[in-house]
């Protein structure tokens, strides 16, 4: 995979291109790329969401998401290569179905809001959004594992999961959006 870099600022990308793992020169602006960047801007905002008051075991659980990123990244990287295993999508079947299950039922629906560490869950869940649309695109281009693409849609799904059980944390509750239909028809009810 690729060699490890010993030096960062190596003025091989002043040109408008990058290495990818394979030694191959794509143009920063490659779909390649902004699916990469897409994924590594998630896995810094799941860094920051980590820097906050968490239970221990979302903390074990979204440390397991940043070091998966870290292969699905990799992947990406490499064309052809497989280093996300269909595995990992299961473990976050996994934990959306255990987390959910200890939820209310959604009735409304619920603003990116409450505590710190559920605002900063719900930018990790739009940023894991664009990510995915990142490698559906890439995917519509070049042929990809299913694996990168099926991760990313249920992280967003789990974001938004744990975003509900952390504004529950302390005894909180979800920010519901006031809509006016939703108020006129409760009110003539």
């Amino acid at each position: 995979m690729g060699n490890r870099l010993t030096q960062i600022a190596t003025r091989t990308g002043d040109a408008g291109t990058t290495g990818l793992g394979n030694n191959q020169r794509v143009s920063k602006n490659s779909l390649r790329i902004h699916a990469l960047g897409d994924v590594d801007e998630l896995n810094s905002h799941i860094g920051l969401l980590l820097c906050e008051p968490l239970p221990d075991e979302v903390r074990a659980l979204l440390v397991e998401v940043q070091h998966q990123l870290f292969n699905l990244g990799g992947e990406l990287s490499i064309p052809g290569f497989e280093l996300l295993k269909p595995e990992a999508v299961l473990a976050l079947d996994e934990a959306l179905a255990h987390h959910n299950a200890a939820l209310p039922r959604l009735q409304e629906f619920i603003l990116p809001a409450g505590t710190r560490a559920a605002a900063q869950a719900h930018v990790c869940r739009t940023v894991a959004r664009r990510a995915e649309r990142a490698v559906v695109a890439l995917g519509n281009e070049e042929a990809l594992n299913d694996a990168p693409r099926q991760y990313l849609n249920r992280l967003s799904d789990l974001m938004f999961v744990l975003a509900r059980v952390l504004n529950r944390m302390d005894g909180g509750d979800d920010v519901y959006w006031k809509s006016e239909r939703l108020a006129q028809q409760n009110a003539t009810e």
